[in-house]
């Protein structure tokens, strides 16, 4: 009898230990892992990829906390599948498409050379608290189709079409997807419609010699009207990351628009996807030729339209959170606080005023608005 009792002890111990040890499981983590740099954004990669990542146990809308081996260590930040935080927030991301998990600040500067990140350094990530940013993420999360046969039209597709608002001459300019880089399988779309829209100049935001050689090399290159542009010296490859907010980009661009300006159009105005950098410069433009707000929002969501569909009527929390990045456009080149009332802002003033952080005279800035306007 004291046998079968002591037995019966044995296994209930046994049983409430491996409770007590399911209770504490120790929560997931990369251990230290290699970075790599994110040449496009000047952001840190982490070496797994995103599939391995979230193999881990990782999932998006989870809080991660993240420890680099310089001693620089960061706790709660949000890990979503693309860039769902205010302007200059941390985030980790693993945006459809890209090969890493990236650690980034959202319109920030480069965390490569905020962490002080070398090709020999480690981070390590590990499980803060499981879904704590799952409504954020299910509210943003969007991805979008790289099949034609999913858009009602090419342009739709291509994200392709003219610049309408203020004072800017009809057809002059035009935004859309990469008519060079093929990731999502737009570039030759995208460059028949260039062509027949009859571009003769190109502002591309996002490439640099190098990444534009490496896509003419590639056995899918089909963009020759986009080439023979890029080999008569009209396409700028301009290289910028997305922190539209530093003295480097507002000098950049500043100097693109006047070269711009000194070319005959009509002119493409590009990025990859041709939703952020481009929907910033494209908001600059229209600001400096007295568009309105609205017309700005209204010419940003397009994209989103058609990429997802988003409409203010059919999806209208989803509206207003996308809204929120052209917002943060609008009351950056006015010095604004968030939340003013965009009918006391001085959107031209406020352009005009980026230009000159770029290191515009009056007489620069006249002449892209002359060029814009055709006054």
């Amino acid at each position: 009898m004291k046998k079968r009792i002591t037995v019966l002890l044995i296994a209930v111990f046994m049983i409430i230990t491996l409770i007590a040890g399911c209770g504490k499981a120790e929560a997931p983590t990369t251990g230290a892992v290699s970075v790599l740099r994110d040449e496009e954004f000047g952001n840190v990669y982490i070496e797994p990829t995103i599939d391995e990542f979230n193999a881990m146990g990782f999932s998006f809308g989870d809080s991660l906390n993240i420890s680099f081996d310089n001693g620089k260590s960061f706790n709660d930040i949000p890990y979503y599948s693309g860039y769902y935080c205010p302007v200059g927030s941390m985030l980790a991301c693993g945006y459809p498409g890209y090969p890493h998990v990236v650690i980034a600040r959202n319109y920030g500067a480069g965390t490569w050379e905020e962490f002080e990140m070398t090709e020999s350094s480690h981070v390590t990530v590990t499980l803060n608290e499981k879904g704590k940013y799952l409504a954020v993420q299910e509210l943003y999360a969007l991805q979008y189709s790289d099949d034609r046969s999913d858009y009602d039209s090419d342009i739709m597709f291509a994200n392709f079409r003219a610049v309408k608002g203020g004072s800017v001459k009809e057809n002059l300019i035009y935004r859309s997807a990469s008519p060079c880089d093929n990731q999502h399988l737009r570039a030759s779309c995208t460059n028949a419609l260039a062509q027949e829209a009859g571009i003769r100049f190109v502002l591309n935001l996002s490439d640099n010699e190098n990444k534009y050689t490496s896509y003419t090399e590639a056995e899918d290159f089909n963009s020759d009207y986009y080439d023979s542009l890029y080999r008569d010296g009209k396409v700028l490859l301009l290289g910028l990351n997305a922190n539209y907010r530093a003295d480097t980009f507002a000098k950049t661009i500043s100097e693109a628009l006047l070269t711009m300006a000194e070319n005959s159009g009509p002119c493409l105005i590009h990025c990859v996807e041709g939703k952020d950098r481009t929907g910033f410069v494209c908001a600059l433009i229209l600001a400096i030729s007295d568009a309105t707000a609205q017309e700005i929002i209204d010419d940003y969501m397009i994209t989103y339209y058609n990429y997802y569909g988003i409409t203010k009527e059919k999806m209208p929390d989803r509206y207003a959170a996308v809204q929120g990045n052209v917002n943060d456009f609008i009351y950056f080149l006015c010095g604004a606080e968030t939340g003013t009332p965009f009918d006391g802002l001085d959107l031209k003033k406020g352009a005009e005023d980026y230009l000159r952080l770029g290191g515009l005279d009056d007489d620069g800035i006249n002449r892209i608005e002359a060029y814009l306007t055709g006054n």
